[in-house]
């Protein structure tokens, strides 16, 4: 692969209670576990920034390829849930669900887009056959 761009982030503390900061700053926060799972909630976590950045990406993936289609996706928007829970070996893993709203255009086309956003996305190529990803497209 060419690289193209390297980002950069170094957590301290105690992983998940602690904090993350990248290299050039511009994303510094307070890392806390949830309190859904027993913590204090009092800051970030990783499954929230994995969401914000998949969203953001994917997205980003979305125009791209209407572009190519010339299609006019007007105010859409995609959502990520990331979930995680226990795994069958022990430890813990990661399922997601992305809500895409396409208002502008019928739902089977909307659909096909998001299907191909979904094979240039770099967050679903890494994560393709690792976890399971839910595509839910809507018009609203």
């Amino acid at each position: 692969m060419k690289v193209l761009y390297t980002a950069e982030a170094l957590a301290t503390g105690d992983g998940r209670n602690g904090r993350a900061r990248t290299s050039d700053s511009l994303v510094d926060v307070d890392l806390a576990v949830p309190q859904a799972m027993g913590g204090s909630g009092n800051g970030t976590n990783p499954e929230q920034l994995f969401a914000a950045g998949y969203a953001a990406c994917f997205h980003s993936a979305l125009h791209m390829v209407a572009r190519q289609a010339k299609a006019s996706l007007g105010e859409s928007s995609v959502g990520a849930q990331v979930h995680i829970g226990p795994n069958e070996l022990g430890g813990f893993g990661l399922e997601v669900t992305l809500e895409v709203v396409v208002p502008d255009l019928p739902h089977d086309q909307a659909m096909e887009l998001v299907e191909k956003a979904h094979l240039v996305c770099p967050y679903s190529n890494a994560t393709r056959g690792n976890i399971d990803i839910e595509l839910k497209v809507t018009n609203d």
